[in-house]
């Protein structure tokens, strides 16, 4: 039996028009090059050895790379969704943020 997956935030406020990316491996996928195409979404690259261009990215990346890949070991990959996920929580519902005027 197929369970239907509740509306997920591009449900309630759309797609993004343009996706600001930086030139990480992790970030230069076909995949991802013709999802946006297909969607009619635009790829922005950072300027490469330029962290500034994105600040808040790359410090969120600093502190998922810190705080939760450097941490575990993820020895499934149901294990590493379920731990990934849990670091996104306390991320998002838990810890005051300094952009956010350190609220949640």
């Amino acid at each position: 039996m197929h369970v239907k997956k509740p509306p997920g935030i591009a449900f309630e406020r759309g797609l993004p028009k343009k996706i600001r990316r930086d030139n990480g491996s992790e970030f230069t996928s076909k995949v991802l090059d013709n999802w946006a195409y297909e969607k009619g979404g635009e790829l922005d690259y950072s300027r490469p050895g330029r962290p500034t261009d994105d600040a808040y990215i790359e410090s969120f990346n600093g502190r998922f790379r810190e705080e939760c890949l450097s941490t575990h070991w993820f020895l499934t990959l149901e294990d590493a969704k379920a731990k990934i996920e849990a670091w996104r929580k306390d991320d998002n519902e838990r810890r005051p943020h300094m952009s956010l005027n350190y609220m949640t």
